[in-house]
């Protein structure tokens, strides 16, 4: 049986994890933003939201360029390089699909 200080060191694990990302989502969201030319009009969570994204994005092109698999870990040591090119491609793809679509929002 699980007792209670395994659980509350489970709970700071995970609470540490989604902090991590975060903080990481918002750097490489700003440092994409600031990379990608043009206006781009998006608050702080659109922002964190790019740079979670990105990780994704940039997670999945390492683990086909570098032959990681999930078993390595979501977080390797170029992490938040590969978010920050990943949220590049992620705000690109989405200039494309905004840009195509007529509305200015």
């Amino acid at each position: 049986m699980v007792n209670r200080l395994e659980r509350t060191e489970n709970a700071m694990g995970i609470l540490g994890t989604i902090i991590a990302a975060i903080v990481v989502g918002l750097i490489a969201g700003f440092i994409a933003r600031a990379v990608v030319p043009g206006r781009q009009s998006m608050g702080i969570g659109a922002t964190i939201l790019l740079g979670i994204i990105g990780s994704f994005i940039g997670g999945f092109l390492g683990a086909l360029i570098f032959g990681k698999d999930l078993q390595d870990g979501f977080f390797q040591p170029s992490g938040i390089i590969g978010s920050i090119i990943g949220a590049i491609i992620a705000l690109l793809i989405w200039g494309a699909v905004k840009g195509r679509s007529g509305r200015t929002v």
